[in-house]
Formats: structure tokens, sequence, C-alpha cells
């Protein structure tokens, strides 16, 4: 198939798999991805290469609640591990529903997903206060002996119970970087660094261990999407674009700005954190490190949003 030369690395959310709370199980997600990819596809048509990479929080929870729900019978799956899984379960889903797409429009591409995982930094400041709530809700008791005995971080949580907290170190190093550039190189559409990777760290003689924490999805598709020169970056996230004073009577939609306006919005408290602001913020790195152009948008405005007509574009 043709192509334009332009790579464009798309950071799919982890949430957008799961429609409401009546539409969370693995056919329900299926369909979303396949509803998603219908617009990945679209790019591909127009002649980007695209690598996909996607967040995986909901899906990391229902397998930390089927280990709790299990753990009198069979041994705990640990937080590395079910990073390793749901980037496996969710590529699987895209590579199918890539695969039935290009089907129905001739497209003859390959999609591959590589498991990846991302070095982050032993002595991360975060790994000294872990902030990143993950998993279910405990009683005080049941926290406390978590504590004791698992060696678990918890807080109390607004009232609601007690919850697991993890660190959330910044992305250094992606593992698999050359086979997925080797790849999508080859033409390949990739899925990749799912849920910001699975995080591992380096001990003192060179060896990779698996670590309990979570890299922001975003920051961690920035990281890629520099190191791989990617023309274009996308945050697919729920709304079209970005915007000033949101939910308010003067809510002012973003069409381009300069990183610089960006930092500026951010600074002035306009994104919320754990939504907009990372968001943000990961574009800000990409952009600073080297990178041309990024842009905001649904799912449904992919295509129209790399021909400029729609979402929320960024240049240095």
């Amino acid at each position: 198939m043709a192509t334009n030369g332009k790579l464009a690395v798309v950071a799919v959310g982890g949430n957008s798999l799961i429609l409401d709370s009546k539409h969370q199980s693995v056919p329900d997600q299926y369909n979303a991805a396949a509803k998603t990819m219908v617009h990945i596809a679209d790019m591909i048509e127009q002649g980007y290469n695209v690598v996909i990479t996607h967040g995986n929080g909901p899906q990391v929870g229902f397998i930390l609640l089927r280990s709790e729900i299990a753990r009198s019978q069979i041994h705990p799956v640990p937080l590395d591990s079910c990073g390793a899984d749901t980037q496996g379960a969710i590529g699987y889903n895209f590579q199918m529903a890539l695969g039935n797409e290009f089907k129905k429009r001739g497209i003859k591409k390959p999609v591959v997903t590589v498991v990846t995982q991302v070095l982050v930094d032993k002595n991360d400041p975060s790994f000294k206060k872990p902030s990143k709530p993950i998993g279910q809700f405990y009683t005080e008791a049941e926290a406390k002996e978590r504590i004791a005995k698992d060696g678990w971080d918890m807080v109390e949580d607004a009232g609601r119970g007690w919850r697991r907290v993890v660190a959330s170190p910044l992305p250094i190093e992606i593992i698999e970087e050359n086979a997925i550039t080797t790849l999508a190189d080859k033409g390949f559409c990739v899925v990749a660094v799912g849920g910001g990777g699975i995080p591992v760290i380096r001990e003192d003689n060179g060896d990779l261990k698996g670590t309990a924490a979570v890299i922001d999805k975003d920051f961690a598709s920035a990281l890629l999407a520099s190191n791989i020169k990617a023309d274009t970056f996308i945050v697919s996230t729920a709304v079209e674009k970005a915007c000033l004073n949101f939910g308010k009577p003067d809510q002012k939609p973003l069409d381009k700005v300069t990183v610089a306006e960006l930092e500026k919005y951010c600074a002035e408290g306009h994104f919320k954190p754990g939504s907009m602001l990372p968001k943000c913020e990961a574009i800000i790195k990409f952009i600073k490190a080297g990178g041309k152009h990024a842009i905001i948008t649904n799912p449904e405005n992919l295509a129209k949003a790399v021909k400029g007509e729609a979402g929320t574009h960024v240049f240095p």
C-alpha cells in the first residue's frame, strides 16, 4: 500500500475501550476497539504509517480484582505481569479489529503487537512517595493487614475506603524501541507501549527487573514518538479539542497553539490533573524534544485531524 512517508504515533486511552458500567466485558471491549480501529484505518488509507499505543487502567483493575477474589486459591498476579497480560490482550483485540477492517477495504498491511518493557529509574522520587491508586477499595483493617503482610503502600481515599498506591515514575528508555522502529519501517502497523509499558528497573549488574509501578501512558507514548522521530504525535481522548475553561460558560476550544502557549495554559490551571493535564504535558515533552506536530482529538475525528480539519494542533 502506498504511503505518504509520514509516521504517526496514536495514543488510545484504556478507558475508551469501556463505554459504560454495563459494557465492560471482553466482547464489549473488542467492539469498542473495532470502532476506534475504523478511524486508524482511515488514517492509513490517507498514507500514514501508524504506531498505536494504549492505556490499560481499567483492564489492570479487572485482573487485580480477579486476583484478589482468588487469592485463597492461587498465587496473585504481580503488577508488572498485569501490564504484560493487558498488552497482549488489548493488542490482540487491536490486531484482530484492524486486520478485519483492512480485509473489508482490501488493504494489505500486517499488524503486530510488541510486548514492551519501559525502563524507569529505580531512584525516581515517586518510589519514595507512591501516589497512583490502583485496584479495589479496602476497609481500614484490611489495609493495615496488607501493609503489614505484603508491604503495600495504602491511603485513605476521600471517605470511600483504602486503596493501594504505587509509584508513577517517568519513562527513560523503551527497551524494544529498535524492534518497533524496524517493524514500522517494514510497513507493519505496530501496537506497542501498552499501558505506558511494563515498568522495569536496571539492577547494579545490568539485569532488568519488573517493578510495581504505573507509567503514564501519554508520557511513554511521547517518549516513543520522539525517539522514533514520528511526524505527528496524536493523543486520542474523549473530546474533539482541548478547551480553556472546560465545562464553564466561557469554554473556549483550542484550534492551533504553540508549545509556549500550551505551557502557559497548563501553568494557569486550565487542565485537570489526571485528565487533560498529563496529555498536554506529554505533548510539551514531545515538541520540546524536537517534535514538529502534535494533535489532541477524539477517535472519530482522527482522519479529519491529520488533514487539519479537527482537533487541537500544537506546534513548536
